[in-house]
């Protein structure tokens, strides 16, 4: 009610969460504990004074609960002293000892010890135990934590060190009472067989009740469900699931009889939020999904699956699935929780707690040989670097992206593409058949002894990877074509192929043919080949994550006898490296530790329907999903509306669009909630609110429904790839760099020294470079125009030494700060770098804005403000223009920006007698 206090409101939240937990809430006055199993009597009196809360289970006191308001959240633990008084108090009229269960709660912030650990520890939990959780906890003669320390030392043999060391941090982290914990192991060092080995400790000596193996996707889950089946227990040499039950959820059913549970994240999102979810919304990892609503929808408590129903939670794959969304999922559950990968980032560690148990990167593997170094060799076409032009009236064709079906049309205009664009909106076969070609021209190279007795060269296996099903057909013809081969040779593992592509792996995996695969989407795990030689890059990559992951395909290690008996029997060593073929600048293309969460540039229609099958219904999804199909029906043919609504159980778009937007209609949901109080009058007011929730989650999935049907949504993202694409026959595509990456550095090496000498040759007789060798650099300024005049003569003597071209050679060698924005900022960029002032290349504009930046500071000190927001304003301008054009002179405030602004009466203005001071100032200091 409106008029109640803050602590009232904190207890009716409490009762309500109570209420939901399996517990009667009973006064003081009229308890009753025959009532039920777990009863939560109101400020029962103890020897001290009443407790808010005392919990009893099977008629005897167990627990105390602390109430307080919303407010003191952040305080909760400083109340741990109060709230374990009253638990060693005695309770009015019983002689009982102390209660070993004690919450502190504001009804939105909870937090739980168990007095009867080793070293007592409150932990924030979703929300209160189930009486049924007490009882068995009660009988038992030791908790969870103080089990962990019965573990016994670890059997080594058959161990690798690394898994040897993960699994005693591990357990010492447990011991520790550490809620998370952290497990790096390379891709192909064995985390799976890892997990499994202390799984089965944990289930055999800690007597763990149940564990949770949550994955991202149906096949890792699959991958997981085999390994588990396959595991011997060296102790006990029988298989797992001899021992223990192991269950894959592919429902919303979940049996409470086995010991496992393995599971997508998706999944048991759904699971928490009573929806139900397609099997085809398992088969992508979500964190490639480009759509976060601005708000995840919040999990509630489900009361078949209690937030302690697991004891401990493997997350594989973690760096991928503990973020927005999902980390719901996570924080729901009282668990211990694990996290397994090969690729952390720093919001992994962050959300571990930077408890990081096993530290045993790509890089250590390979030094144990436990994985395979790799080389990277470089074909860089002109047209996948700078794109090309199609001219107006040329004849070209066109092709359905979906149907693939071609037609002649002339241009009505130019058409210029970047190489970007290639394989999406333009298709230039001589692109791929120039990068193939010379794919095929140099693997006799790379691997001088793979011939037959026929003097026949035998192409080691090779996955490549496509940017698109349409892209993986083009590059299988011409793979075939190329290197003259039958269908067999090359095949495509996608989703999307027509067979079955964990039968096409499983021949890639263990068969001669095909030699070489194409995939798309079957990526990041769970393609693991060791037979495999050669990754081809035909598509970029700008997760670093995401990219290791794809690496990881190669990196496996494969005796002589294997690679001879499933992957090329001409073979005369075991695998000792793989090579990464670079066709596309993915080993040199910037990458982000993840993907941005938040302001996306777009969404795809087909990120938003992938969201919404998996249980995303915020109001901005169902808002962008209605717009995005009212768009589409302005496009669609009468036939395709016809086939839509047969997939849409007989609703036409428009109805469907209708129902999204109706769900979170303000008059539609006012309207419900009236009908739910006129048919719930007289009833607890939380029964009533538990209704109306229900009630406007029945809306929602009712807006919903047709989304879970998977063909509806392969028709909607299919019938809008219809628009065509241009097929580029005209630009004929060449060579522009090829080679090991090593040769490529020891070339970059010597542009760089080349451009150093020169510098150093001309540094006398060029007015800009005796400024920048000389000693007071305080009192140097250069202009424009000598920068300008000196790149002139640099490319006139030295066409080879560009300062683009050095700073890409800077690139190969060093980590750079920054890019050049053009040749003249790339320039002054350089010779910085080359005389000694920066200590990396860094891009002269970054150096401006932070020496602007510590100017700033510098004049602020000891004042509010130095500087008006005016001044400010105008200052920027100035450094802006600095950054761009190396000086700022009072004739420039003639030009833009300034002119626009007022020009250099309006700085006499803001400045007065102090501009001309401005100006010398921040041209020493903005250039230092």
């Amino acid at each position: 009610m409106s008029n109640q206090n803050p602590e009232q409101i904190a207890r009716d939240n409490i009762d309500k969460q109570l209420l939901a937990c399996g517990w009667l809430i009973q006064d003081k006055k009229k308890f009753n504990l025959a009532a039920g199993l777990g009863i939560a009597i109101r400020e029962y009196q103890t020897d001290i004074g009443p407790a808010d809360y005392v919990l009893f289970v099977d008629k005897k006191p167990v627990g105390i609960i602390e109430a307080k308001r919303e407010e003191e959240g952040v305080r909760l633990t400083t109340v741990e002293d109060q709230s374990s008084q009253y638990a060693n108090a005695k309770l009015r009229l019983l002689n009982n000892d102390p209660l070993p269960f004690v919450y502190e709660s504001t009804g939105e912030v909870t937090r739980f010890t168990d007095y009867r650990d080793p070293k007592p520890r409150s932990r924030n939990v979703f929300t209160f135990h189930r009486p049924e959780t007490f009882v068995q906890w009660l009988s038992q003669p030791k908790t969870l934590r103080a089990r962990l320390h019965d573990t016994p030392a670890l059997p080594i043999d058959g161990l690798r060190d690394c898994q040897i060391t993960a699994i005693n941090n591990l357990e010492q982290s447990f011991r520790d009472q550490k809620p998370k914990a952290l497990i790096q192991m390379a891709t192909g060092s064995g985390k799976t067989f890892t997990a499994i080995t202390f799984v089965y400790r944990l289930l055999k000596y800690a007597k763990a009740k149940r564990i949770l193996f949550l994955v991202d996707t149906k096949n890792l889950g699959e991958q997981a469900e085999g390994e588990f089946r396959a595991y011997t227990a060296q102790e006990d040499n029988r298989l797992f699931t001899e021992l223990y039950g192991v269950t894959r959820l592919n429902s919303s059913f979940i049996p409470n009889d086995s010991q496992v549970y393995i599971s997508t994240i998706q999944r048991m999102y759904s699971i928490l939020k009573e929806t139900e979810l397609d099997e085809s919304a398992e088969e992508e990892n979500p964190n490639e999904n480009r759509f976060e609503p601005k708000e995840p929808i919040p999990v509630g408590y489900n009361e078949k699956v209690p937030i302690e129903f697991f004891d401990f939670i493997v997350i594989d794959e973690c760096h991928r699935s503990i973020y927005n969304l999902w980390k719901q999922v996570l924080d729901y559950f009282d668990v211990f929780q694990i996290g397994l990968t090969a690729t952390p980032d720093n919001r992994t560690f962050g959300y571990f707690n930077q408890n990081l148990v096993s530290d045993y990167g790509y890089e250590k593997a390979v030094i144990d040989g436990v994985l395979v170094p790799y080389n990277v060799f470089t074909i860089e076409t002109e047209i996948t670097k700078n794109g090309n032009m199609i001219k107006m009236g040329e004849q070209v064709d066109k092709r359905e992206r979906l149907t693939r079906k071609k037609f002649w049309e002339a241009l009505d205009e130019d058409e210029v593409y970047s190489g970007k664009q290639l394989d999406k909106d333009i298709v230039n076969p001589s692109t791929i058949r120039t990068i193939i070609k010379a794919t095929k021209d140099n693997l006799p190279m790379m691997f001088p002894d793979r011939v037959d007795s026929n003097g026949n060269f035998e192409v080691p296996k090779l996955l490549i990877f496509a940017k698109t099903d349409s892209h993986a057909e083009d590059i299988i013809d011409i793979v075939r074509e190329e290197f003259a081969e039958e269908n067999k040779f090359c095949k495509k593992i996608t989703y999307r192929s027509e067979e079955d592509p964990k039968s096409v792996l499983q021949q890639f995996r263990n068969d001669y043919y095909p030699r070489i695969a194409v995939t798309v989407d079957m990526i990041a795990t769970g393609t693991d080949i060791r037979p495999l030689e050669v990754l081809l890059f035909m598509r970029d990559v700008k997760s670093r994550s995401y990219y290791e992951q794809m690496k990881g395909r190669g990196t496996r290690t494969c005796s002589l006898e294997e690679l001879k008996a499933k992957g090329t029997p001409t073979a005369k060593y075991s695998k000792d490296h793989f090579v990464i073929i670079d066709a596309i600048g993915v080993e040199q293309s910037q990458k982000t530790d993840s993907r941005p969460l938040e302001k996306l540039p777009g969404i795809s229609l087909k990120d938003v329907l992938q969201s919404v099958a998996m249980g995303n219904t915020s109001e901005d999804m169902l808002t962008t999903l209605a717009n995005r199909l009212i768009r589409l029906d302005q496009q669609l043919k009468d036939k395709d509306k016809q086939q839509f609504s047969e997939k849409a159980n007989g609703l036409t778009i428009n109805q469907v669009v209708k129902q999204l937007l109706h769900a979170y209609d303000p008059d539609v949901v006012e309207s419900q909630i009236a009908n739910v109080k006129r048919s719930m009058a007289g009833m607890p007011p939380f029964e009533i609110e538990k209704a109306i929730d229900k009630a406007n989650q029945q809306l929602i999935e009712q807006a919903v429904a047709v989304f879970h049907n998977p063909e509806l949504r392969d028709f909607i993202v299919d019938i809008r790839k219809k628009y065509d694409q241009i097929i580029d026959t005209v630009n004929i595509d060449t060579i522009t760099n090829i080679g090991w990456v090593k040769d490529q550095e020891a070339a970059a090496a010597t542009t760089v020294t080349d451009f150093k000498n020169w510098i150093e040759t001309h540094k006398d007789e060029i007015t800009a470079l005796e400024l920048f060798y000389a000693q007071d650099y305080k009192h140097r300024t250069f202009t424009y125009k000598m920068i300008k005049d000196l790149c002139e003569k640099l490319k006139t003597e030295k066409p080879l030494l560009a300062p683009l071209t050095v700073w890409q050679a800077y690139e190969q060698l060093e980590k750079t700060n920054g890019s050049a924005k053009n040749e003249l900022i790339a320039l002054v960029s350089l010779i910085r770098r080359v005389v000694g002032i920066d200590p990396t290349l860094t891009a002269y504009d970054k150096t401006v804005d932070k020496n602007f930046q510590d100017w700033i500071f510098t004049k602020n000190a000891g004042k509010h403000n130095a500087f008006t927001e005016a001044q400010m304003q105008w200052l920027r301008m100035m450094k802006d223009y600095v950054a761009n054009s190396f000086c700022v002179e009072k004739d420039d405030f003639d030009l833009p920006p300034f002119n626009a602004e007022g020009g250099l009466s309006k700085m006499w203005a803001l400045f007065g007698d102090q501009t001309d001071a401005i100006i010398k100032e921040l041209n020493e200091v903005l250039a230092a």
